[in-house]
């Protein structure tokens, strides 16, 4: 499991790290890390539904702050719970885009045990950096 969920760092939140070892796989982890806070047992979650995500950012840690809260706005929004197989980042003209795939389906409580309700990201102690083994980020979501 390229992620990990941190106690004493947050007291009425949650924070985890993710890791992967290019870009692609660090969002690919931390939106598995998010999905896995709110739903107990991802594999429980069947590809239904498809959603082709968009985001952009002026900075890489924007970037995944911004779709991390489109998995987020999904399960709000239309009770769709979307794991993202794919993800693409390009930077042009000191802007980043990543263009992801996700796959799931809308939230059936008798077959997805829920743990709690994620609100949103937060920006407390948010972090992106790149380490000799590739990709690290930390994250503290709003429950």
């Amino acid at each position: 499991m390229p992620y990990r969920f941190l106690e004493d760092v947050a007291t009425a939140d949650i924070a985890f790290e993710a890791w992967g070892e290019d870009l692609e796989d660090l969002f690919i982890s931390a939106a598995e890390a998010t999905l896995n806070v709110m739903v107990e047992d991802l594999e429980s979650i069947q590809p239904l539904e498809r959603r082709e995500l968009s985001v952009e950012a002026d900075a890489i840690d924007m970037l995944l702050f911004n779709l991390l809260q489109e998995i987020i706005y999904f399960k709000d929004s239309e009770k769709l719970l979307l794991r993202i197989g794919k993800v693409k980042i390009k930077e042009k003209s000191r802007k980043y885009f990543a263009e992801a795939v996700a796959n799931g389906e809308f939230l059936d409580p008798e077959r997805h045990r829920t743990r709690v309700d994620v609100k949103a990201v937060t920006l407390h102690r948010f972090a992106v950096e790149e380490t000799k083994e590739g990709w690290k980020s930390s994250v503290i979501l709003d429950i």
